[in-house]
Protein backbone atom coordinates (compact mmCIF):
# COMPACT_ATOMS: atom_id res chain seq x y z
CA UNK A 1 0.00 0.00 0.00
CA UNK A 2 1.10 3.65 -0.66
CA UNK A 3 2.08 5.56 2.22
CA UNK A 4 0.32 8.79 2.81
CA UNK A 5 2.74 11.99 2.24
CA UNK A 6 2.34 15.27 0.52
CA UNK A 7 4.58 14.29 -2.48
CA UNK A 8 1.57 11.05 -2.97
CA UNK A 9 -1.48 13.54 -2.78
CA UNK A 10 -3.57 13.24 -5.61
CA UNK A 11 -4.52 16.06 -8.31
CA UNK A 12 -7.84 15.35 -8.08
CA UNK A 13 -10.22 12.13 -6.51
CA UNK A 14 -12.50 10.39 -8.88
CA UNK A 15 -14.95 8.30 -6.84
CA UNK A 16 -16.20 7.30 -3.63
CA UNK A 17 -13.86 4.42 -4.02
CA UNK A 18 -10.72 6.55 -4.75
CA UNK A 19 -12.16 8.78 -1.62
CA UNK A 20 -12.05 6.08 0.67
CA UNK A 21 -8.74 4.34 -0.47
CA UNK A 22 -6.90 8.32 0.37
CA UNK A 23 -8.47 8.89 3.95
CA UNK A 24 -7.39 5.23 4.87
CA UNK A 25 -4.11 5.95 3.73
CA UNK A 26 -1.47 5.54 6.61
CA UNK A 27 1.73 7.95 7.00
CA UNK A 28 4.91 5.43 7.97
CA UNK A 29 4.64 7.42 11.42
CA UNK A 30 0.97 6.36 12.20
CA UNK A 31 2.08 2.58 11.13
CA UNK A 32 5.37 2.73 14.26
CA UNK A 33 3.26 4.53 16.48
CA UNK A 34 0.58 1.57 16.50
CA UNK A 35 3.12 -0.99 16.38
CA UNK A 36 4.48 0.03 19.11
CA UNK A 37 1.18 -0.34 21.36
CA UNK A 38 0.19 -2.92 22.81
CA UNK A 39 -3.45 -5.00 22.49
CA UNK A 40 -6.10 -4.77 20.04
CA UNK A 41 -8.15 -1.71 19.12
CA UNK A 42 -11.98 -1.66 18.92
CA UNK A 43 -13.95 1.55 17.39
CA UNK A 44 -17.59 2.09 19.52
CA UNK A 45 -20.03 4.30 17.04
CA UNK A 46 -17.71 3.50 13.80
CA UNK A 47 -21.22 3.68 11.50
CA UNK A 48 -20.81 7.62 11.96
CA UNK A 49 -19.72 9.62 9.18
CA UNK A 50 -16.25 9.48 10.21
CA UNK A 51 -16.16 5.85 11.97
CA UNK A 52 -14.95 3.38 8.80
CA UNK A 53 -12.45 6.30 8.24
CA UNK A 54 -10.83 5.64 11.64
CA UNK A 55 -11.56 1.77 11.60
CA UNK A 56 -10.19 1.74 7.92
CA UNK A 57 -7.08 3.74 8.67
CA UNK A 58 -6.22 1.59 11.83
CA UNK A 59 -6.40 -1.69 10.01
CA UNK A 60 -3.92 -0.65 7.00
CA UNK A 61 -1.06 0.80 9.54
CA UNK A 62 -1.30 -2.02 12.03
CA UNK A 63 -2.70 -5.13 9.98
CA UNK A 64 -1.70 -7.41 12.37
CA UNK A 65 -3.81 -6.28 14.78
CA UNK A 66 -7.64 -7.00 15.87
CA UNK A 67 -9.89 -4.20 14.77
CA UNK A 68 -13.02 -4.00 15.70
CA UNK A 69 -16.41 -1.75 14.54
CA UNK A 70 -18.80 -1.66 16.60
CA UNK A 71 -22.38 -0.24 15.59
CA UNK A 72 -26.01 -0.68 15.80
CA UNK A 73 -25.36 -1.44 11.75
CA UNK A 74 -28.73 0.41 10.51
CA UNK A 75 -27.28 1.64 7.24
CA UNK A 76 -27.24 -0.85 4.74
CA UNK A 77 -24.02 -1.68 2.88
CA UNK A 78 -21.80 -0.71 6.31
CA UNK A 79 -21.36 -3.95 8.04
CA UNK A 80 -20.17 -5.27 4.65
CA UNK A 81 -17.77 -2.81 3.83
CA UNK A 82 -15.83 -3.14 6.80
CA UNK A 83 -15.53 -6.81 6.93
CA UNK A 84 -13.75 -6.06 3.23
CA UNK A 85 -11.23 -4.37 4.88
CA UNK A 86 -10.47 -7.39 7.46
CA UNK A 87 -12.43 -5.15 10.25
CA UNK A 88 -14.40 -7.61 12.53
CA UNK A 89 -17.94 -6.15 13.39
CA UNK A 90 -20.60 -6.34 16.66
CA UNK A 91 -23.71 -5.05 16.64
CA UNK A 92 -24.70 -3.24 19.69
CA UNK A 93 -26.63 -0.67 20.97
CA UNK A 94 -24.65 0.74 23.88
CA UNK A 95 -27.78 2.59 25.55
CA UNK A 96 -28.11 -1.46 26.39
CA UNK A 97 -26.04 -2.23 29.36
CA UNK A 98 -26.35 -6.02 28.87
CA UNK A 99 -25.14 -6.00 25.19
CA UNK A 100 -21.95 -3.31 26.31
CA UNK A 101 -21.47 -5.64 28.98
CA UNK A 102 -20.77 -8.49 26.63
CA UNK A 103 -18.60 -6.70 24.44
CA UNK A 104 -14.82 -8.02 24.61
CA UNK A 105 -12.42 -5.86 26.91
CA UNK A 106 -10.27 -4.72 24.21
CA UNK A 107 -7.07 -2.82 25.35
CA UNK A 108 -7.37 0.77 22.90
CA UNK A 109 -10.75 1.91 22.60
CA UNK A 110 -11.93 4.93 20.29
CA UNK A 111 -14.98 6.69 21.00
CA UNK A 112 -16.94 7.95 18.45
CA UNK A 113 -20.79 7.54 19.70
CA UNK A 114 -22.78 10.93 19.66
CA UNK A 115 -25.54 12.26 17.97
CA UNK A 116 -25.57 16.16 16.56
CA UNK A 117 -27.45 15.90 13.84
CA UNK A 118 -31.17 17.12 14.67
CA UNK A 119 -30.44 16.98 18.41
CA UNK A 120 -32.82 20.02 18.63
CA UNK A 121 -35.80 17.74 17.75
CA UNK A 122 -35.25 15.56 20.62
CA UNK A 123 -32.90 16.96 23.71
CA UNK A 124 -33.59 14.02 26.10
CA UNK A 125 -32.13 11.71 23.43
CA UNK A 126 -28.77 14.21 22.45
CA UNK A 127 -28.15 14.34 26.66
CA UNK A 128 -28.83 10.66 26.55
CA UNK A 129 -26.44 9.54 23.60
CA UNK A 130 -23.81 12.19 24.40
CA UNK A 131 -23.40 12.19 28.25
CA UNK A 132 -25.41 8.96 29.61
CA UNK A 133 -23.88 6.29 27.39
CA UNK A 134 -19.93 8.03 28.10
CA UNK A 135 -20.98 6.76 31.88
CA UNK A 136 -21.74 3.45 30.62
CA UNK A 137 -18.31 3.09 28.61
CA UNK A 138 -16.47 4.44 30.60
CA UNK A 139 -17.29 1.65 33.41
CA UNK A 140 -17.56 -1.28 30.78
CA UNK A 141 -13.91 -0.36 29.96
CA UNK A 142 -11.46 0.53 33.29
CA UNK A 143 -8.65 -0.69 32.47
CA UNK A 144 -8.44 0.32 28.43
CA UNK A 145 -7.17 3.41 27.18
CA UNK A 146 -10.03 5.73 26.01
CA UNK A 147 -9.47 8.31 23.23
CA UNK A 148 -13.19 10.10 23.25
CA UNK A 149 -14.48 12.14 20.33
CA UNK A 150 -15.77 15.75 21.61
CA UNK A 151 -15.58 18.87 19.81
CA UNK A 152 -14.73 22.52 19.55
CA UNK A 153 -17.78 23.62 20.35
CA UNK A 154 -17.40 22.74 23.77
CA UNK A 155 -15.64 26.03 24.19
CA UNK A 156 -17.33 29.67 24.11
CA UNK A 157 -16.86 32.11 20.94
CA UNK A 158 -13.04 33.75 22.01
CA UNK A 159 -12.06 36.67 19.37
CA UNK A 160 -11.38 36.02 16.07
CA UNK A 161 -7.57 38.75 16.66
CA UNK A 162 -6.24 35.67 18.68
CA UNK A 163 -5.27 32.12 18.19
CA UNK A 164 -8.02 30.54 19.18
CA UNK A 165 -9.41 28.40 22.54
CA UNK A 166 -6.54 26.53 23.67
CA UNK A 167 -6.74 23.28 26.36
CA UNK A 168 -6.59 25.81 29.07
CA UNK A 169 -10.13 27.69 27.97
CA UNK A 170 -12.61 26.51 30.52
CA UNK A 171 -15.50 25.03 28.49
CA UNK A 172 -18.94 27.31 28.33
CA UNK A 173 -21.01 26.82 24.94
CA UNK A 174 -23.98 28.26 24.01
CA UNK A 175 -26.77 25.68 23.33
CA UNK A 176 -28.09 22.15 24.65
CA UNK A 177 -25.92 20.05 21.79
CA UNK A 178 -22.57 21.54 22.79
CA UNK A 179 -23.54 21.53 26.73
CA UNK A 180 -24.33 17.73 26.19
CA UNK A 181 -20.99 17.40 24.77
CA UNK A 182 -19.01 18.90 27.79
CA UNK A 183 -21.11 16.34 29.93
CA UNK A 184 -19.21 13.59 27.95
CA UNK A 185 -16.27 15.14 28.66
CA UNK A 186 -17.02 14.77 32.18
CA UNK A 187 -18.71 11.47 32.55
CA UNK A 188 -15.18 10.47 31.07
CA UNK A 189 -12.96 12.73 33.45
CA UNK A 190 -14.79 11.81 36.52
CA UNK A 191 -14.63 7.98 35.76
CA UNK A 192 -10.92 8.20 34.31
CA UNK A 193 -10.05 9.99 38.10
CA UNK A 194 -11.88 7.23 39.62
CA UNK A 195 -10.90 3.70 37.98
CA UNK A 196 -7.54 5.00 36.96
CA UNK A 197 -8.92 5.06 33.21
CA UNK A 198 -5.97 6.32 30.57
CA UNK A 199 -7.64 8.82 28.81
CA UNK A 200 -8.15 11.46 25.87
CA UNK A 201 -10.72 14.12 24.87
CA UNK A 202 -10.19 14.58 21.20
CA UNK A 203 -11.66 18.10 20.26
CA UNK A 204 -12.13 18.30 16.52
CA UNK A 205 -13.09 20.82 14.44
CA UNK A 206 -14.21 20.13 11.53
CA UNK A 207 -13.23 17.09 9.63
CA UNK A 208 -13.28 17.22 5.39
CA UNK A 209 -14.20 14.78 3.47
CA UNK A 210 -15.21 15.31 -0.27
CA UNK A 211 -18.85 14.07 1.05
CA UNK A 212 -19.66 16.74 3.78
CA UNK A 213 -17.54 19.33 5.75
CA UNK A 214 -17.24 23.30 5.75
CA UNK A 215 -15.67 23.34 2.05
CA UNK A 216 -18.46 20.78 0.79
CA UNK A 217 -21.35 23.33 2.59
CA UNK A 218 -19.63 26.29 0.95
CA UNK A 219 -19.30 24.76 -2.89
CA UNK A 220 -22.73 23.48 -2.67
CA UNK A 221 -24.23 26.89 -2.11
CA UNK A 222 -21.71 28.27 -4.92
CA UNK A 223 -22.79 25.66 -7.60
CA UNK A 224 -26.77 26.44 -6.51
CA UNK A 225 -25.90 30.36 -6.08
CA UNK A 226 -27.19 30.65 -2.89
CA UNK A 227 -26.04 33.29 -0.45
CA UNK A 228 -22.81 31.91 1.92
CA UNK A 229 -23.38 33.43 5.05
CA UNK A 230 -20.15 35.01 6.72
CA UNK A 231 -21.78 36.07 9.80
CA UNK A 232 -19.50 33.33 11.78
CA UNK A 233 -17.11 34.11 9.76
CA UNK A 234 -13.88 32.14 10.88
CA UNK A 235 -13.07 28.11 10.82
CA UNK A 236 -10.48 26.05 11.35
CA UNK A 237 -10.77 22.30 8.66
CA UNK A 238 -8.65 19.14 8.73
CA UNK A 239 -8.76 16.77 6.53
CA UNK A 240 -10.54 14.17 7.76
CA UNK A 241 -7.51 11.27 7.30
CA UNK A 242 -5.62 13.53 8.92
CA UNK A 243 -7.94 13.86 12.00
CA UNK A 244 -8.16 9.75 12.15
CA UNK A 245 -4.65 9.64 12.28
CA UNK A 246 -4.34 12.12 15.06
CA UNK A 247 -7.29 10.04 17.45
CA UNK A 248 -5.52 6.84 16.74
CA UNK A 249 -1.86 8.87 17.57
CA UNK A 250 -3.46 9.58 20.91
CA UNK A 251 -3.78 6.22 22.26
CA UNK A 252 -0.19 5.85 23.14
CA UNK A 253 -0.81 9.46 24.48
CA UNK A 254 -3.53 8.79 27.17
CA UNK A 255 -3.27 10.34 30.14
CA UNK A 256 -5.12 9.39 33.84
CA UNK A 257 -6.76 11.27 34.44
CA UNK A 258 -8.23 12.08 31.04
CA UNK A 259 -6.87 15.29 29.33
CA UNK A 260 -7.90 17.26 26.26
CA UNK A 261 -6.19 17.79 22.96
CA UNK A 262 -7.80 20.25 20.06
CA UNK A 263 -7.34 18.97 16.51
CA UNK A 264 -8.16 20.66 13.24
CA UNK A 265 -5.84 22.39 11.29
CA UNK A 266 -3.17 25.10 12.37
CA UNK A 267 -4.53 27.87 10.17
CA UNK A 268 -7.50 30.10 11.21
CA UNK A 269 -9.19 30.42 7.77
CA UNK A 270 -12.12 33.20 6.61
CA UNK A 271 -15.04 31.82 5.43
CA UNK A 272 -15.18 34.91 2.96
CA UNK A 273 -11.77 33.78 1.31
CA UNK A 274 -12.80 30.15 1.82
CA UNK A 275 -15.99 31.17 -0.76
CA UNK A 276 -13.79 33.34 -3.02
CA UNK A 277 -11.28 30.53 -3.57
CA UNK A 278 -13.76 27.92 -4.25
CA UNK A 279 -15.55 30.27 -6.21
CA UNK A 280 -12.72 30.71 -8.22
CA UNK A 281 -12.10 26.93 -9.06
CA UNK A 282 -16.03 26.95 -10.41
CA UNK A 283 -16.01 30.24 -12.42
CA UNK A 284 -18.72 31.74 -10.25
CA UNK A 285 -18.53 34.48 -8.37
CA UNK A 286 -19.99 33.70 -4.62
CA UNK A 287 -22.93 35.62 -3.12
CA UNK A 288 -22.07 36.30 0.44
CA UNK A 289 -24.69 37.80 3.07
CA UNK A 290 -23.45 39.56 6.59
CA UNK A 291 -20.79 40.82 8.24
CA UNK A 292 -17.76 38.74 10.08
CA UNK A 293 -18.26 38.59 14.02
CA UNK A 294 -15.34 39.40 16.13
CA UNK A 295 -15.67 36.01 17.63
CA UNK A 296 -16.15 32.55 16.60
CA UNK A 297 -15.92 28.87 17.29
CA UNK A 298 -11.89 28.19 16.62
CA UNK A 299 -9.45 26.50 18.50
CA UNK A 300 -5.82 27.25 19.04
CA UNK A 301 -4.00 23.48 18.55
CA UNK A 302 -0.47 24.32 18.86
CA UNK A 303 -0.13 20.84 21.14
CA UNK A 304 -1.18 18.74 18.53
CA UNK A 305 1.04 20.21 16.08
CA UNK A 306 3.94 20.15 18.64
CA UNK A 307 2.93 16.40 19.18
CA UNK A 308 1.82 15.24 15.78
CA UNK A 309 3.21 18.07 13.37
CA UNK A 310 1.36 19.51 10.98
CA UNK A 311 -1.69 17.57 8.88
CA UNK A 312 -0.18 15.77 5.57
CA UNK A 313 -3.15 17.28 3.34
CA UNK A 314 -2.86 21.25 2.72
CA UNK A 315 -5.22 23.51 2.01
CA UNK A 316 -4.93 24.51 -1.32
CA UNK A 317 -5.61 20.21 -2.09
CA UNK A 318 -8.57 20.08 -0.15
CA UNK A 319 -9.94 23.17 -2.23
CA UNK A 320 -9.26 21.63 -5.47
CA UNK A 321 -10.58 18.22 -4.34
CA UNK A 322 -13.71 19.58 -3.05
CA UNK A 323 -14.63 21.93 -6.44
CA UNK A 324 -13.86 19.46 -8.59
CA UNK A 325 -16.01 16.68 -6.45
CA UNK A 326 -18.72 19.21 -6.31
CA UNK A 327 -18.51 20.05 -9.87
CA UNK A 328 -18.65 17.02 -10.64
CA UNK A 329 -21.97 16.16 -8.79
CA UNK A 330 -20.49 13.65 -7.14
CA UNK A 331 -22.04 11.96 -3.75
CA UNK A 332 -22.77 13.66 -1.13
CA UNK A 333 -24.10 12.85 2.45
CA UNK A 334 -26.30 15.22 2.72
CA UNK A 335 -24.86 16.07 6.31
CA UNK A 336 -24.80 20.24 6.59
CA UNK A 337 -21.77 21.12 9.50
CA UNK A 338 -24.24 24.16 9.87
CA UNK A 339 -21.05 25.81 10.60
CA UNK A 340 -22.77 29.14 10.14
CA UNK A 341 -24.93 28.66 13.77
CA UNK A 342 -24.04 30.90 16.64
CA UNK A 343 -27.14 29.99 18.89
CA UNK A 344 -26.09 26.13 19.47
CA UNK A 345 -29.21 24.84 18.15
CA UNK A 346 -28.60 22.20 15.49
Amino acid sequence: MQLLTRETLPDRIADVAALEQLLCRPTQVLINELKGIDGEIMVLGVGGKMGPTVAGLAKNAAPEKRVIGVARFSEAGLKGGLQARGIETIACDLMNEDELAALPKIKNIIFMAGRKFGAEGDLALTWAMNSHVPALVAQAFPRSRIVAFSTGCVYPFVPVSGRGASEDVPPDPPGEYAQSCVGRERMFEYFSKKLSTPGKLYRLNYAIDMRYGVLHDIARKIVARTPVDVTMGHVNVIWQGDAAAQALRCLPRCTVPTSPINVSGHEILLVRDLAKRIGARLGIEPIITGTENATAWITDTSEAVRLFGEPVVDMDHMIAWTADWVARDQPSLEKPTKFEVRDGRY
